[in-house]
């Protein structure tokens, strides 16, 4: 994507998620359609059109839990990780099921409003004052409005235009949207529920999710603890022990300056780069290896272990670090080598018995 910009780079894999995800979204609002009905109580009317609106509303709450929901458990269990690399897939059809909901419910609430139905939507309820009849459409609106910004810049365009840290910064304004649903499920249908379903959706949601972000902040803190310098080489810090880093897989070890490295283990040989993708700033040490290079876990950005740069024809390039062993202990510069260089990957002594 470095090379040029395309609406969607389409690979196998993206089809086959999209694919899985469009059909899950299928078969959930034609389950909801066929069997919500059978839960209303006694006496109470439940029209086709109000039907729909309920569909997409909680088809589309559950979509944004879910990708929420992504970040954390592939911290906290590697068998995640290919569901990041497509999540703004994942976030623009929540965002187009949204929409659905929104487009639902001015077709029906509105379709008679002597107003124009976006006058109505703020127009018919205004107790701002009164905590239980809090009016619950802008909630809604907010959050979509946010939605639909996040789903328009999504592209790579929009990345490198803004740039990663000011990119980043406004789309971490999704928990902001999520905060706003469930404020405005809680003011809104919660109010009206006539059965544990809806409840059960949002506050089992919520909790599940924030349950899961104070797991993975918690493994995160324990393990960015900076490492101590080296007694033996005082230009050097302690990494770790040579048995700490997986096959395959990467060491994350963070520095006083707040930047991290990561450390390879491939073929009895370490190599290490920073651990910071040049892409979107996503942790390579999280990552796969693969001929030679580590892809990034959020999007499968690749770079060489030996010199930090990405295969031709794309240009990204992470710097390489500096690293000895002492017996078995790692020892590493903290000192980042300039963009390019290459490294001799460091062989593993093998143990005598």
């Amino acid at each position: 994507m470095s090379v040029t910009y395309r609406p969607v780079g389409w690979t196998r894999s993206k089809i086959v998620y999209d694919a899985v995800l469009l059909a899950g979204v299928a078969l959930y609002l034609i389950a909801f359609m066929r069997f919500a009905p059978r839960t209303r109580l006694p006496g109470t009317l439940l029209d086709d059109q109000s039907l729909a609106i309920r569909a997409y509303g909680t088809c589309a709450f559950l979509l944004l839990t879910l990708v929420l929901m992504i970040g954390p458990l592939a911290r906290l269990d590697a068998r995640f990780l290919p569901l990041l690399y497509n999540r703004r897939h994942f976030g623009v059809i929540t965002c187009a099921v949204a929409a659905s909901h929104l487009i639902a419910v001015l077709d029906w609430y509105f379709a008679y409003s002597p107003l124009s139905p976006w006058v109505a939507l703020f127009a018919t309820d205004a107790a701002y004052g009164d905590l239980r009849g809090f009016p619950f459409i802008p909630l809604g609106l907010a959050a979509f409005v946010i939605l639909l910004v996040l789903a328009a810049t999504s592209h790579d365009f929009w990345l490198n235009f803004l740039t990663p840290p000011v990119w980043k910064s406004i789309h971490m304004s999704i928990y902001a949207a999520y905060a706003l649903v469930v404020a405005h499920v809680a003011f809104g249908a919660l109010q009206d529920a006539r059965n544990a379903g809806l409840p059960a959706l949002v506050i089992g949601g919520a909790g599940a999710l924030l349950a899961l972000h104070l797991s993975a902040a918690w493994r995160e803190c324990k393990r960015d603890r900076v490492a101590p310098a080296s007694d033996a080489e005082p230009d050097c810090i302690v990494a770790g022990m040579i048995g700490d880093v997986p096959a395959g897989r990467g060491l994350v070890v963070p520095l006083a300056d707040g930047s991290s490295v990561a450390i390879f283990r491939e073929n009895d040989a370490l190599s290490a780069i920073s651990n910071l993708c040049a892409h979107q700033n996503g942790p390579l040490g999280e990552g796969r290896l693969r001929d030679g290079c580590v892809v990034c876990p959020w999007h499968g950005y690749e770079y060489r272990l030996r010199d930090g740069c990405a295969p031709a024809p794309f240009t990204e390039r992470v710097a390489t670090y500096t690293i000895r062993l002492d017996g078995r202990t790692i020892l590493l510069d903290p000192r980042p080598n300039p963009l390019g260089t290459a490294t001799q990957p460091l062989a593993i002594p093998v143990e005598t018995p």
